[in-house]
């Protein structure tokens, strides 16, 4: 246990991270993302800026209702008094005092040229500005803490006056002081040696802020953790402005998985890859697959040497268990994959493939020769489990024939496009010919297809498009290039990915569409 008590983790991602481009969050997502990231069992949630920003003050009105928080305590973000003001009579101090929340960070400048230039004011008035700001909502009956805006870059320019920016605000009653890479540009070695002469100059408790634009802000924050820090601020995902800021999830599973370090409560972590992935769905944001610890593809294994030794034994090629994020190993089926590749994803699918040899190299030839037609099974899990089947039950599972299809667009007077799309087939000895219209070719053939097969099998109606990417393979060829299309389906509990190759972009989406709609007929009848 370090000598100021448990260690700190504080999520700054509906304050800071809010602020990365292309993110927009309402105060029902801000307050959706508290609750997950509750779940998750960090100790503080930065909630915004209460009366600077309308939308924040909103959040922290409703929050004082609607929230619930099992293990998170709520700040309230906000700078010191203005010069020349008194602490009691600043509006916006006001505001973080009237916030309802227990906790209060305030951002200070203690870089001197930042203080003189951007703040317009003396070096004593800006130490006075944190001094009296601390002290007024210390005696208020709020925690403070201190984040020391551009601390790294101050301290190089005037170590003296930055150390003395966080003595003032200690001394006044600020439990943290928080040393800011604002801009991101430290090394870890460089964070160590400030950290620790922190530390020992002033006494303080001291926390690390990390920004990414050097691509060190998790090194970052664990150089400092190491040197003697014991809060870090971070950002679920890594979200924040340019290139983001700490990943939390990241620095908190280096912490208890590499440092055995109990940084959250016990069992919370296997929750992580769930809530990161489910606060990326509120943000809209999709999640990056390379992710680490929670990425779909942290644990994914395509080579067949790395499918051969897992086989034996899954920590071969693994640095820990995924299970203990709270992820999951994947088998990537390609034309790099050998026969354990294919053995071990038929096992996970539900497929005992290790008396077979001559059914497990039928399907690792016909991989590969479909790959080298375009297609791809790394993602497309759900076709490349309707292949095997087939292979393995003799006929590929069908729910439907299809007699024929076709699709026209046609622009009117008005300039409007619209497409029609008319599908022939046979579901449950009936014939079926329906037209369907859609906001272009590949929506109309999803309408038409839908509302067909839907005749004879109702539970159609369940099944959503969800997503759908366009590849244009040997681009060389021009228009008269292969494309594969990837599309995503879901029955609303998961989802599905299955993949169509053709000569054209529709043909190929109506593969995909066949494909996505025949794992959902299978999945629901399993």
């Amino acid at each position: 246990m370090d000598l100021h008590g448990a260690f700190h983790v504080y999520d700054t991602t509906l304050r800071d991270g809010a602020q990365q481009e292309g993110l927009n969050l309402s105060v029902a997502d801000k307050l959706s993302i508290a609750r997950q990231l509750d779940g998750l069992g960090v100790g503080y949630i930065e909630g915004g800026w209460p009366g600077a920003n309308p939308k924040d003050t909103e959040f922290f009105r409703r929050a004082q209702d609607e929230l619930r928080l099992d293990h998170a305590k709520l700040a309230a973000f906000g700078a010191t008094r203005r010069a020349g003001v008194r602490a009691a009579d600043d509006p916006l101090v006001a505001a973080l005092r009237d916030s309802g929340a227990g906790v209060v960070t305030l951002v200070a400048k203690s870089h001197d040229r930042h203080v003189e230039l951007a703040l317009r004011t003396t070096l004593e008035e800006n130490l006075a500005m944190v001094r009296d700001t601390v002290t007024h909502l210390r005696e208020e009956g709020q925690t403070v803490f201190l984040d020391a805006e551009h601390f790294f870059d101050g301290y190089r320019a005037n170590r003296t006056y930055a150390l003395e920016v966080l003595r003032t605000a200690a001394e006044a009653g600020a439990e943290v002081v928080a040393l800011c890479d604002t801009n991101g540009g430290m090394l870890p070695d460089w964070v160590s040696d400030v950290v620790l002469d922190v530390i020992d100059t002033t006494g303080a408790r001291v926390g690390i802020h990390a920004h990414n634009d050097s691509g060190c802000a998790v090194a970052n924050s664990l150089a400092a953790v190491a040197a003697g820090a014991s809060h870090v601020q971070g950002c679920i995902n890594g979200y924040g402005e340019r290139t983001g800021n700490a990943d939390l999830v990241t620095v908190v599973a280096n912490l208890e998985l590499k440092l055995d370090r109990a940084v959250l409560p016990q069992g919370l972590l296997r929750e992580a890859t769930r809530i990161a992935h489910a606060v990326a769905e509120v943000t809209n944001v999709p999640p990056a697959s390379r992710q680490p610890y929670v990425g779909t593809s942290a644990f994914a294994h395509k080579a067949g040497l790395h499918a051969s030794a897992i086989k034996v034994d899954p920590n071969l090629y693994q640095h820990m268990d995924p299970l203990d994020i709270g992820n999951d190993m994947r088998l990537l089926v390609s034309d790099m994959a050998g026969r354990a590749s294919i053995e071990l994803k038929g096992k996970e699918l539900g497929y005992d493939l290790s008396d077979d040899r001559g059914l497990v190299t039928r399907v690792t030839d016909r991989v590969k020769a479909l790959e080298q037609g375009g297609y791809t099974f790394e993602a497309a899990d759900a076709s490349f489990e309707l292949l095997l089947a087939e292979e393995v039950e003799g006929v590929r599972p069908s729910y439907f024939d299809v007699e024929s299809w076709r699709v026209i667009t046609e622009t009117r007077t008005d300039g409007e496009a619209v497409s029609e799309a008319t599908v022939k087939l046979r579901a449950e000895g009936v014939r079926y010919v329906v037209t369907g219209e859609g906001n272009g070719p590949v929506n109309a053939l999803d309408a038409a297809l839908r509302e067909a097969i839907g005749q004879a099998f109702p539970e159609v109606a369940k099944l959503e498009l969800i997503d759908y990417k366009v590849r244009i393979l040997d681009q060389g060829h021009g228009t008269d290039a292969i494309t594969r299309v990837l599309i995503e389906t879901t029955d609303g509990e998961s989802s599905w990915v299955t993949v169509g190759v053709g000569a054209n972009v529709i043909e190929a989406s109506w593969g995909a569409l066949v494909d996505g709609f025949t794992f959902g007929l299978r999945r629901r009848e399993r």
